[in-house]
């Protein structure tokens, strides 16, 4: 994180692990990479190549399309996260973020990836300014949303419709930093970490990974099972599918496009 206070306490306990998770291997996902891969059973390369220059509404991917990629994402994070063992390779390794286990990096991991491919199928700019090992501020900011929006916080919500108001209305190719770091969507930012981090101080902390999952019974330990992941996925995509971002006026649902069945594991071109 390049400024330490950016978001104060208690968000900065929730900043870093947001900002560990990212670090780990595999997370961070090559948003051309992915979106041709996902789309390349269903559109021709032109319309595959104005997906990635601009984004998959401006190409006129339809709905049906993009709701499926979507699902078919959703679907392989959440059986993969209940079954692939603690990442490792953490530069620093955990005792840079005290007693978060490995295993809760390893779900936010996941929670990274989801959000990630759901903000690229729904027309969102690349998350990641570069291939800097740190993220910056505008970066966080948006991925502190996504989360929140996940983990049912409102204000999380009405953050994200901001920023995608913005995006849409100035047809940018990059999210819109001044507006996440120091403009009006900033202070949403910062409530919406604290109340994650006061989350994880009381209950992460103090009561072990499965309190902060919200779902009673959850053990991360032995893999997170449908009645987790699932929903929390399922909240952010219909979020994401209710945005301008969307719907832009030029969206040709007429377009003639291929249909089949791609499995997730074809998709997963996406590391950089």
């Amino acid at each position: 994180m390049s400024d330490g206070k950016a978001i104060e306490n208690p968000g900065s306990k929730f900043t870093q692990v947001l900002d560990a998770s990212a670090k780990l291997p595999g997370v961070r996902i090559n948003r051309a990479a992915y979106l041709r891969a996902a789309l390349k059973r269903y559109c021709p390369e032109e319309q595959i190549d104005r997906a990635i220059a601009a984004s998959p509404a401006a190409a006129g991917v339809p709905l049906e399309v993009i709701t499926e990629i979507a699902n078919t994402s959703i679907a392989f994070e959440t059986s993969k996260v209940a079954g692939i063992s603690a990442l490792a390779g953490l530069p620093g390794g955990f005792a840079m973020i005290g007693t978060v286990p490995a295993d809760l990096l390893q779900y936010f991991g996941h929670v990274l990836r989801t959000a990630q491919k759901l903000a690229y199928i729904y027309s969102w700019p690349d998350l990641f300014a570069d291939d800097d090992e740190e993220l910056d501020e505008a970066t966080e900011g948006i991925l502190t949303l996504f989360v929140g929006v996940m983990f049912g916080v409102q204000l999380a919500q009405s953050g994200l419709s901001k920023v995608s108001a913005m995006i849409a209305a100035q047809v940018l190719k990059e999210l819109p930093k001044q507006a996440l770091t120091k403009g009006t969507v900033y202070p949403v930012v910062k409530k919406v970490a604290s109340y994650l981090g006061v989350s994880m101080t009381k209950q992460l902390f103090a009561g072990g990974v499965a309190k902060f999952v919200p779902v009673v019974g959850a053990v991360l330990s032995g893999g997170l099972t449908l009645a987790t992941f699932l929903p929390m996925s399922k909240r952010l995509q219909k979020h994401l599918a209710s945005l301008e971002l969307t719907k832009p006026g030029h969206r040709d649902e007429a377009d003639d496009f291929i249909y089949a069945e791609v499995s997730e594991d074809e998709i997963e071109l996406s590391k950089p």
